[in-house]
């Protein structure tokens, strides 16, 4: 169906004249005229007949007037730019996906900055173990969080920081008694940490370089589950340089700089096309990169 068609006939039902329904839409008489013939056609009805001077319409045509008034009101809703972005009005739940070390240090301050302006939106944080799936095309995953990579190649990014990993141990290890250089580096166990179980990583690959191995002596899939390995034990694992400190602090642990030649990580996010311009998901976002750059823990010092 021809919407066109629909809106000339409102115009003729409302001023029951080809001239002034003319006017009205900004076109000619005889387009008007054109247009109620294939009107005509079409419903089976005259619609409109003339009447002395003027033109009244039939008893099928009153019957249309409000039902074509209220389908031209249905399309014109639907075309017309959506309502302002209320966020204390929002009520909706955006899934997060995310590597618990993340998580840990950003859900404080994200839930906090959301809750102060839209207390009715929720959070689902999903682990990684979903990472490299369709969670993005198919909108099981708002956004992904952290190192991106294997991504749709419609998915949109926007890197957030660079951040360098660094060792962690108890802050009694034997490390700390001396220099750390990458012969006693390699010479303490380690902690894998590998959601798929892998032994082998780019620290592997650069103490190769030098002609050195390290012992992973245990792989686990939970960043958070290492710490607390590392503050029980004298095994050495990896975190992120400047993230978390009073929480590394109080569980008991240490950085300290890795003396390899490794790449910086770029941390960012990601999330499909479809949720580009909704604002919903843009003020979501926004939020979601503060808290990343900002993350809870924080010492004020440092901030």
């Amino acid at each position: 169906m021809d919407l066109n068609l629909l809106r000339v006939l409102d115009a003729l039902l409302q001023d029951h004249s080809v001239t002034r329904a003319a006017e009205r839409l900004g076109t000619s008489p005889a387009a008007v005229s054109r247009t109620l013939a294939r009107l005509r056609r079409a419903v089976g009805d005259p619609l409109l007949v003339r009447a002395g001077q003027g033109m009244v319409p039939t008893p099928r045509a009153l019957e249309l007037r409000e039902e074509v008034g209220a389908l031209l009101r249905g399309c014109d809703n639907v075309l017309r730019p959506g309502p302002g972005f209320d966020a204390a009005r929002l009520q909706r739940t955006f899934t997060v996906q995310a590597t618990d070390l993340l998580l840990v240090g950003l859900a404080t301050s994200l839930t906090e900055r959301i809750h102060a302006e839209a207390p009715e939106v929720d959070v689902v944080f999903l682990p990684e173990a979903v990472e490299g799936g369709p969670g993005l095309r198919q909108g099981w995953v708002d956004v992904e969080l952290g190192v991106l990579g294997h991504l749709d190649p419609e998915i949109r990014t926007r890197q957030l920081t660079r951040m360098t990993p660094v060792g962690i141990a108890r802050q009694g290890h034997p490390l700390f008694d001396g220099p750390i250089d990458a012969r006693r580096f390699a010479a303490a166990d380690h902690i894998g940490i590998s959601r798929l179980g892998k032994r082998l990583g780019p620290i592997d690959h650069a103490l190769a370089d030098l002609g050195l191995r390290r012992r992973t002596a245990v792989v686990i899939p939970s960043h958070t589950s290492a710490m607390m390995l590392a503050r029980d034990t004298d095994l050495v694992a990896l975190s992120l340089a400047d993230w978390l400190p009073d929480t590394i602090s109080a569980m008991g642990l240490r950085t300290f700089a890795i003396p390899l030649d490794l790449a910086p990580m770029d941390l960012g996010m990601a999330w499909h096309p479809r949720n580009s311009a909704d604002p919903g998901h843009s003020w979501f976002r926004e939020h979601l990169a503060a808290a990343v750059l900002a993350p809870a823990g924080l010492g004020d010092a440092e901030r």
